[in-house]
């Protein structure tokens, strides 16, 4: 089943800062769960596009929360489609409504795209004749992340990890999370959950992102992890 086919909250935000986003996100999943994955586009709240690995604050905090990420190509929205023809469903169907009524609006139209109107793509059912919630039941922010067989660092205000004397910026999207750090002989790896964000090279005490380095073959551990080339391979 394609969970995307269910419209969860069609709901108007105050803004689109990242907290108030967030807050809304951490009500659908204290009520539906976590879902494995959240496509997104390359905007903000949702990603950072200068940033390492295009992190933004909300992006890195479902990573933290164990969602993998999947994003369009920036300029291409039919990467998105499904989404965008939403977005366009609702703008004409809902066209003229707004104050007090909108919100109403919407979760009436929410109500009968899920439940009332059957989708060619699901064979004329409805998204809630084949919905089932997420196995992964949402418990709130993890204080730090866990990583076996590494040091950790948290990553201070200012984006920046200290290690060996020697300070190194990663991304202020990443502050007040921890990552690990692999050691490789002369390099170090530098993760995020399970995503792989770069290394450090000691000798020049200088920290090189995953996400702009020329692809190069690189050493692997012995439990064979993820190297540069595979950026975006998540377990």
């Amino acid at each position: 089943m394609n969970i995307r086919a269910m419209c969860w909250s069609p709901r108007r935000l105050k803004d689109a800062r990242s907290d108030t986003v967030r807050r809304a996100f951490e009500q659908l999943f204290s009520r539906y769960g976590l879902p494995q994955a959240i496509r997104s586009d390359n905007g903000a709240p949702f990603a950072a596009t200068s940033a390492l690995l295009g992190l933004s604050r909300l992006s890195a905090w479902w990573m933290a929360l164990g969602i993998d990420l999947e994003r369009g190509r920036p300029g291409h929205p039919q990467d998105n489609g499904a989404h965008e023809r939403l977005h366009r469903d609702i703008s004409m169907e809902l066209e003229g409504v707004s104050g007090r009524h909108a919100q109403a609006a919407l979760d009436l139209w929410r109500e009968q795209f899920n439940h009332e109107r059957p989708h060619e793509a699901l064979a004329m059912r409805t998204p809630g004749e084949l919905y089932l919630p997420a196995t992964r039941k949402y418990h709130g922010t993890p204080e730090a992340l866990e990583y076996a067989n590494m040091s950790s660092r948290q990553v201070d205000g200012c984006g920046q990890i200290h290690w060996e004397n020697e300070c190194y910026f990663l991304s202020r999207s990443l502050a007040g999370w921890n990552v690990g750090l692999q050691s490789l002989g002369e390099r170090i790896n530098v993760w995020f959950g399970q995503i792989l964000l770069g290394e450090i090279d000691p000798s020049s005490a200088n920290f090189f992102r995953a996400d702009i380095r020329p692809k190069k073959a690189m050493e692997t551990n012995e439990n064979n992890q993820q190297n540069l080339t595979q950026v975006y391979t998540m377990s």
